[in-house]
Formats: C-alpha cells, structure tokens, sequence
C-alpha cells in the first residue's frame, strides 16, 4: 500500500572522486554507468575541512560545520591542553534530513550515515557508522536488529583498521566489509516498501587511504608492475556490484541520489606544525628523545607557550590565552598582533627541494554563519591539502614523508560527487561544481517538503530544473 510520499535512495560513498567514478573507473562498473546515462551529476565542493565529519552532517542537515559545533573527528574540549571529545549523533544541535522526513511520517531504513552513534530513534531502520565504539551492542535501532543481522551475516562490519603495514589481509576486509553491508542492504531494501532507504559505506575511504601508492602514478612511491596495480579496477568492480544489489531493484517512480563527502588524492607528506612552532618560538618544547612523540606526552612549558597546533588532514591551531587556557599567557589584545606574524612566518615556508609551501589559513570566525562548540582558532590547509598536519614531534625533519600516524597513502581532496536520476531525466546531464551545504534543500525540494528555517543552504536550481521541478 503506498504512504503517499515520493520515495527516495541515497547511497554515500566515502571518500568517492569525480575522477574516479565520473572517469576511470566508469568502465568496470556497469551499474554506476547506466545510472549516469539519465542522471544529473556533478562535482560537489565540499565542506572546510574537507572531513567526514563535518562533511556528512552538513549534507544531511544543510547547515554549516560552525553551526553544528563538528570540526573534525576530534574536538579540544574545556580550553585543556590535552582533553579531547568525539562528534556523536546526540550533540548535532539541529535535526538532519533522516529525523525530518521520520517526523513527518515518512518510512525510513538507513545504514550507516554519519554522524550515526548512538543511533537516533526513526521510523524505521537506523545502522551505526564507522564511528561507533569498539564491541557496542547498541549499534542499530531497534536494538534487536543487531542480533538479528549477526545471527545471518556474522559480525557486523563498521570498520576496519586501515592504516597498518599488513596490505594481503586488509584488502580482503574492505572487500568483505563493502560486499556484506550491501548484502545487508539488499535484504533489509526488500523487507518493505520504503519511503527513504540510505546506505552510507566507508570501505571507499579506507581503500583509498591504504592503496593510492600501488594505483595512482602521481604518488611519490608509485611502481609500475606491483602487486596492486590493479587493485582499483578489482575494488570498485565491487562496489558496483555492490551498488547493482540495490538499483536493481528500485522501481522508476523512485529518485536516486549517489553522493560523497569529498575526494581522494595522494598524499605527498606531513608537515610537523608543532616542530617548526618550536623552531620558531610560539611553542616551548624541551628535548624529545622519541621521534613521533604526542605532544600531550611531550616536555611542553605552557607557561612560556603561546600557541600550538594539532594534527589530522588540516592544522588546528590554538592561542594560549590568558584567561581562557589554564596556563594562557597571550592577552586578548594581543592575539591579533600574534596571529599576523603567524601568518608572516607561515609564507615564507618552502618544501624540502626549496620549492615554496603554500599556506591557506582560514579563521572559523568569519568561515561560517556562527561558530558552536570548541573550535580551533585558526585551521591550516598545507601544499593545498596534499600535505597533511603532524602534530607529533621528535622528528629529524619538519617533513615527513610518511603519516606520523601509521601508514597512508591519500588525503581529502575538495570535490566529492552529487548524482540524481528520476524518471524525468532522460540523458546524462553534467553541471558545474554544486556545494554539498545544498544537498538537504534539494531533495526536500525533490519530495515536495517544506524548508525549516534553520536551513542554510538552498535547492539546487540546475538539478530541480532537470528533475522536472519548478523552483
């Protein structure tokens, strides 16, 4: 019997690239090819900083990372120098599109989406993400859905530690990891007829992370003729496949939305931010016998510091004010001063090769509409992006070539992909780059469903013109 609703699908891909899957690897992935051939797509510029979380939660609720309080995976918590938090489904300050459409009665099933733990309570179906703690039971909602789904598909796959040295065993785990949870899609995609079905899966990312060196000819340690060479091709094959379990089954009245929070590139190195704040006297670091040292382990005098920074795809840097840090020494009117010649010092930096090291700095201040629980005061973007921040220290270089922490292959690039097909689009049609804040006004738009007015973003003109929709 039908709700009513216009029905929709969204399927998330981690980590997933124009160039990837709009280009090189359209070829092997049959299905992702037919769903283009009467679809909208388009890059989709993504959030700053180019990071799962924030990326996914403002997708899914249009609504800026300053306004949800999400900087990253980890956050500095009470102004301390060492106490962090994580991002959980319960802080998110506004409801996402899942919790909408669930209030207003539509039937939902969704898997995985970020930020997914502890999952939200929905009409319907609700997986935890990625981010869910180790040997949680509470990981679906209802809660029974978990036993039920380990008692068929054995332990349910959130993750898997990616960056490790062992490369044969992992490769299996992602494919294994993407191949059941799709299978868990399929199944639970028959049980009704629902209104909303979203599927999020990470093994994109941790593919991408774990095995840009043996595909991707731009990266430093690129051979020709390894083992992996193919690796791309055989994984998103998968995924196609796994992609296929599900189109395969929606019927024409149904839209499709395939999206990604940002791209993939290959990492060039790690810049030592607190290292070279050292070097430069903003951080007051004593001897480090240990290379790799965390600076929350490292012989730091706070009382003659006055700013640090932390690690991650982006630099986090913070003031230590007088007034606001436990041992602050930096007067409010002075951070301004502080901050300039910061920014000096940073534009003089060159690479290891004595070419120049470019520097964006961005103030979450004046970056997003208002700023919600404890940001970094400025955020560092190195060699645009291709470096990542390392905010360990004890190391004989200021660059690495390898992640501080634990091996890498690839960064965040600033473009994921938006696809939309209806039964109105006939052809492929390719726009120009969307943001990813417009997501939620679009496909509230698509189903006919009112704008709440904590929504920042706007409905995507071009995709509701090609999906048949007056604006």
């Amino acid at each position: 019997m039908s709700s009513g609703h216009r029905r929709l699908v969204v399927i998330g891909l981690d980590s997933g690239s124009p160039e990837y899957l709009f280009a090189k690897c359209r070829k092997v992935m049959p299905h992702l090819d037919r769903l283009l051939r009467s679809a909208v797509r388009s890059p989709l510029r993504t959030t700053d900083p180019p990071i799962s979380v924030p990326a996914w939660p403002v997708m899914f609720t249009g609504v800026d990372p300053g306004s949800l309080g999400l900087y990253g995976f980890r956050h500095r918590q009470d102004h301390s120098y060492t106490k962090t938090y994580g991002p959980t489904s319960t802080a998110i300050p506004v409801p996402t599109l899942w919790q909408l459409l669930s209030d207003r009665g539509y039937r939902l099933c969704v898997i995985g989406m970020p930020v997914g733990y502890p999952p939200p309570a929905v009409n319907g179906i609700y997986i935890s993400d990625f981010l869910t703690p180790a040997n949680a039971r509470d990981f679906t909602y209802p809660t029974s859905l978990a036993d039920e789904i380990e008692s068929k598909y054995g332990p349910y796959p959130l993750d898997v530690t990616f960056r490790a040295e062992e490369r044969d065993q992992l490769y299996r785990d992602i494919v294994r990891m993407t191949q059941v949870r799709f299978a868990i899609a399929e199944d639970l995609y028959q049980r009704e007829a629902w209104d909303v079905f979203a599927i999020h899966e990470i093994g994109t990312d941790r593919f991408h992370h774990a095995y840009t060196q043996y595909f991707d000819p731009t990266h430093a340690k690129y051979q020709p003729g390894n083992r992996f060479e193919h690796c791309l091709e055989e994984y998103y094959r998968v995924v196609d496949q796994g992609l296929g379990r599900i189109l395969t089954h929606v019927d024409p009245e149904t839209t499709v939305c395939l999206v990604s929070d940002h791209g993939s590139m290959a990492m060039a190195g790690c810049f030592c931010i607190n290292q070279w704040l050292a070097k430069k006297g903003y951080l007051a670091l004593g001897p480090t016998a240990r290379p790799g040292t965390p600076l929350d382990a490292a012989p730091v005098d706070w009382s003659r510091t006055q700013l640090w920074g932390a690690g991650g795809y982006y630099a986090r840097i913070f003031f230590n004010v007088k007034g606001r840090e436990p041992e602050g020494i930096v007067e409010p009117a002075e951070v301004p001063a502080l901050r300039a010649r910061l920014i000096r010092d940073l534009s003089t930096l060159q690479t290891p090769d004595g070419s120049p090291f470019p520097v964006r700095v961005l103030d979450p201040q004046t970056a997003y509409y208002t700023v919600r629980g404890d940001p970094p005061d400025l955020m560092l973007y190195f060699g645009e992006l291709a470096w990542r921040s390392a905010g360990t220290v004890g190391h004989s270089s200021d660059f690495l070539f390898e992640n501080d922490t634990g091996p890498d292959d690839a960064v965040h690039a600033t473009e994921g992909v938006f696809v939309l097909a209806n039964r109105t689009i006939a052809r492929e049609v390719e726009l120009p780059t969307q943001s990813i804040i417009d997501v939620t006004p679009t496909l509230l738009s698509l189903l006919g469903e009112p704008l709440p007015g904590h929504i920042q973003g706007k409905p995507m003109v071009a995709v509701l013109d090609a999906a048949g929709l007056s604006h």
